[in-house]
């Protein structure tokens, strides 16, 4: 992805938090009464929040929770997340910015901006606590929210340090395979790219039988339309796709909005967020050390 100068990057950062803060200006800050995960907590008022646009690290679904998971094994990747959302929430007053629609759980899907103008889904992401999940109805500031990302993959911090989270390679469709029903962030260089019936498929493989493929169906090539995408420029080109993988012909991601493609350069994009340090503290501290991340569950 192209390189944008660090001052630039800090510049357009500042004025989003700004229009942040100007969309909440007329709401009432609230006090944050409970941290559930790492990406959840809940409100004076008894309304919960699911942080928009990010998921933070998480035992797998069949694992339990994070403190007792079914299988008896400790999470620390999902307990440091949960640690670092308290550390930066809890008894702090917040300010829901813009549209925030109810999930199937009856959780408001927000971005949270706190009184002093720390951004809760920004602060996340840079210390590596969080992924960039974004949703049709989640896909606000979804650059920003990947260039803290890629921040901290580059540097390596929190979940970036372990193999659980790791990259997948598209050409290795057989470890795909064995992510079924996850979500993944998969890098490849798209073989082949076909069109029909108002739907595109790229394909990282020479057999679309059993190779990696990624599917936009007619609704999302609308979308993906309307953001100035043309699927057909990514054929030959180096890509990275996050989604759920499904098993279709072989490990498949269906694209449901634009922002789940980006189209890479030979270099990972750079670009920083400003620091967003809570309290004194040193936001790149990691919250365990090199043996825990060696440890961290397959």
């Amino acid at each position: 992805m192209r390189r944008v100068p660090l001052p630039l990057v800090h510049l357009a950062l500042l004025l989003l938090c700004g229009l942040l803060l100007a969309g909440v200006a007329s709401a009432e800050p609230l006090r944050v009464t409970a941290v559930l995960d790492g990406d959840t907590l809940e409100l004076e008022d008894g309304r919960q929040v699911r942080l928009a646009g990010i998921e933070a690290a998480k035992p797998p679904r069949n694992a339990g929770s994070a403190a007792n998971p079914a299988d008896g094994r400790v999470w620390p990747l999902a307990e440091a997340a949960t640690r670092a959302l308290s550390d930066l929430a809890l008894d702090r007053r917040v300010l829901l910015h813009g549209p925030a629609p109810v999930d199937r759980h009856g959780r408001l899907l927000a971005h949270l901006v706190r009184e002093d103008g720390l951004w809760l889904q920004s602060a996340l992401l840079v210390r590596g606590m969080a992924r960039v999940h974004t949703r049709p109805d989640a896909r606000a500031y979804a650059a920003e929210m990947l260039a803290g990302e890629d921040t901290a993959r580059n540097a390596g911090r929190g979940l970036w340090r372990s193999r659980v989270y790791a990259v997948r390679e598209a050409a290795d469709a057989d470890e795909l395979t064995r992510d079924r029903d996850s979500f993944q962030l998969v890098e490849g260089v798209v073989l082949a790219v076909s069109k029909g019936g108002g739907e595109t498929w790229l394909d990282f493989g020479a057999d679309w039988r059993n190779d990696v493929t990624v599917h936009i169906g007619r609704a999302a090539m609308r979308e993906v339309t309307r953001a100035g995408i043309d699927p057909l420029s990514y054929e030959g080109r180096r890509v990275r796709v996050r989604g759920w993988i499904t098993l279709r012909n072989g490990p498949m991601i269906e694209i449901t909005h634009p922002e789940q493609i980006e189209r890479l350069e030979r270099e990972p994009a750079s670009a920083a967020l400003p620091s967003a340090k809570p309290d004194g503290e040193d936001p790149w501290d990691d919250p365990w050390d090199e043996d825990e991340a060696e440890d961290d569950p397959e």
